[in-house]
């Protein structure tokens, strides 16, 4: 039985996947930060832990705990990271320091680890979830669009630096999909920003604070989306080095290639 190891499987798709794969033939360490979280997914019958991928010691005990288990590793699904709102001007350097210590350097750490374990044993399958604005740039997402261009350039990287082995990197852009990442957001964005007195305060109020009700939009689906292509990068003989889901990310990335910078700024800064 192959096995995989999912990061951030609190909710959402990190979640979903844990439970599609664990009931269709995959052996699934589920991870998740808050022990409330795994306690809700051992209960739901998976094999889950106490993981924070900011903590290089968390991820060598984890990565212990499945050699221990199954003497190999087939799979890693970088799923961990989270959302911070805020125009670039209104967001600190440590708040943004935040932001990377999950959504980037968290991830690199489980690749770092993995690695090493996949070129002992010859082979392996790593999975990045990165985001279609890890493609393109929105308006009050300078954190997160920062943290997901850095993913993009480390995946790129890294597919050629395992070219000719039987270690495949997949970067998963996924676009707007029904979950808890935009309420989370929103908490972030009242945590870590202050309303009053910026310059955007008005947008903010409009467009961020009721963010979470925008569910229900043409554009969101739910995460058998990904879960599809997520299952094509652990299956497929040579697996390709990025999937994009939904309609959102197939359009934005083409109007990308397509469009001259300046027009396509206008038409970004409308959405």
């Amino acid at each position: 039985m192959k096995n995989i190891l999912i990061t951030g499987c609190s909710s959402g798709i990190g979640y979903d996947t844990a439970h599609y794969l664990s009931k269709n033939g995959y052996k699934v360490y589920a991870t998740a930060r808050k022990q409330a979280d795994v306690d809700r997914l051992k209960k739901d019958g998976l094999d889950a832990y106490l993981l924070d991928v900011t903590s290089a010691q968390d991820i060598s005990k984890m990565f212990q705990t499945i050699l221990k288990n199954d003497t190999n590793i087939y799979a890693v699904l970088n799923n961990a990271g989270y959302g911070q709102p805020g125009a670039v001007e209104d967001i600190t350097t440590e708040v943004l320091k935040e932001q990377f210590e999950t959504n980037f350097f968290g991830l690199h750490e489980v690749t770092h680890q993995a690695l090493k374990i996949m070129r002992k044993q010859g082979y392996g399958r790593i999975i990045q979830h990165s985001s279609v604005l890890g493609i393109i740039s929105l308006r009050f997402r300078g954190a997160y669009n920062a943290s997901k261009y850095a993913i993009e350039g480390l995946c790129d990287t890294l597919r050629l630096e395992l070219m000719g082995t039987h270690i495949y990197v997949s970067t998963i852009n996924t676009g707007p999909v029904r979950s808890d990442f935009r309420k989370n957001a929103t908490k972030m964005f009242q945590k870590n920003i202050k309303l009053k007195g910026s310059i955007f305060e008005k947008e903010y109020k409009e467009q961020l604070l009721g963010v979470d009700k925008k569910e229900t939009d043409t554009f969101t689906k739910n995460s058998d989306v990904v879960i599809k292509n997520i299952l094509d990068a652990l299956t497929s003989k040579k697996p390709q080095p990025r999937y994009y889901n939904t309609f959102a990310t197939h359009l934005l990335a083409t109007l990308k290639r397509m469009l001259p910078t300046n027009l396509l700024d206008k038409i970004l800064v409308k959405i």
